[in-house]
């Protein structure tokens, strides 16, 4: 597995690759960086200008491995638009595993891949900010909601 660690306005980001996808995305650690690989100098150009606000969509081949049920919720994930949310209720019925908004958000907190994967869009059904598991956790929600012009409450 390769790694590349980029500063971003959340702190350090670890993408991380295997073969021909980018397995993994780390907010706040660092991990010794390997030789720099086409695919991982990509992923740091598309999440750079993502934190300038000239990227609203990425264009990376992913590979997310759980199970069924996190992967339906994964996928789902991706089909959420720039600046735009879902509830954890809407999430679930958009991935055609029911309205369990608890169970949902277990999933989308398991998202290995953050930000590419925007797990940060994803709201309690009051427009809450309900938690968040990378980088500083709720802060870092925070910053990732705003740089994207979504208020919540």
């Amino acid at each position: 597995m390769e790694h590349l660690t980029l500063e971003s306005p959340l702190g350090p980001l670890t993408v991380s690759a295997e073969g021909d996808a980018i397995v993994g995305l780390a907010i706040g650690i660092r991990h010794a960086d390997s030789e720099s690989t086409p695919l991982l100098g990509r992923a740091k150009t598309q999440l750079d200008e993502y934190f300038l606000g000239t990227r609203t969509t990425f264009d990376l081949p992913l590979h997310l491995s759980g199970t069924a049920f996190q992967e339906a919720i994964w996928t789902a994930l991706q089909t959420v638009p720039y600046g735009r949310t879902l509830s954890y209720q809407v999430l679930g019925e958009k991935a055609g595993r029911g309205t369990a908004p608890r169970a949902v958000g277990g999933a989308v907190g398991r998202n290995p891949i953050p930000i590419l994967v925007p797990c940060h869009r994803i709201l309690a059904s009051t427009g809450r900010i309900t938690g968040y598991s990378g980088g500083e956790g709720i802060p870092t929600k925070e910053k990732l909601l705003a740089l994207e012009g979504i208020s919540y409450r």
